[in-house]
């Protein structure tokens, strides 16, 4: 069983970690979700791995035992969104890890309740401003479940949606004129960009 003070990891590390066309493509996945270190990426490899290796063992049982054990993985895959309520073996190992990094917390809060930045919708779920029905979730890695989804909202105290309501009134507006300039327009001035850059 282990030590309780010394857990098992829950990651590993690429095989080849220095090749540049892995390093870029993990540095866009950061930037896209989030992420704050690549020790997170890791984690959703490791979990996805272990999925798809369940998936494959499953197709090598008999037909009777895989009859019996498939729905069990495919209902608990179903219930956290990553698969339909009638996808098959297929579909799982069909799976990649943006599939699963987009149903993190922290990326549905961005998506859902109007953040610019997917780092501005960490800040806001590690520093309680998020909540989940009537509990407080502060991890942002948390996997939320088809079920849970709609209970998404900011908690009562929480300042968070009048800044954003001010920053997008704030926003300039960029308008094309019939010549083809085209005229960023703030609240207190009209800047004509085209003019600016000769």
């Amino acid at each position: 069983m282990g030590d309780p003070k010394y857990p098992r990891k829950v990651w590993r590390k690429p095989k080849r970690p220095l090749n540049y066309e892995l390093k870029m493509e993990e540095l866009k996945t950061l930037g896209t979700f989030g992420l704050r270190t690549k020790r997170e990426l890791w984690k959703a490899h490791t979990e996805l791995s272990r999925v798809r290796h369940q998936a494959r063992s499953l197709l090598a049982l008999r037909q009777e035992v895989r009859a019996e054990k498939e729905p069990i993985l495919m209902k608990s895959l179903a219930r956290i969104g990553l698969v339909s309520s009638d996808a098959t073996l297929d579909d799982v190992l069909n799976l990649n890890v943006d599939d699963l990094l987009s149903r993190r917390l922290q990326t549905i809060v961005s998506k859902k309740l109007g953040f610019k930045t997917p780092y501005q919708a960490r800040q806001a779920v590690i520093h309680g401003h998020i909540m989940i029905g009537e509990r407080k979730i502060n991890i942002p890695s948390y996997t939320v479940q088809i079920e849970e989804e709609g209970g998404i909202h900011f908690s009562p105290e929480s300042k968070i949606p009048e800044m954003l309501e001010k920053t997008k009134s704030e926003e300039p507006k960029v308008e094309v004129t019939a010549e083809g300039a085209t005229e960023v327009k703030t609240e207190g001035a009209t800047k004509d960009e085209n003019s600016s850059t000769k």
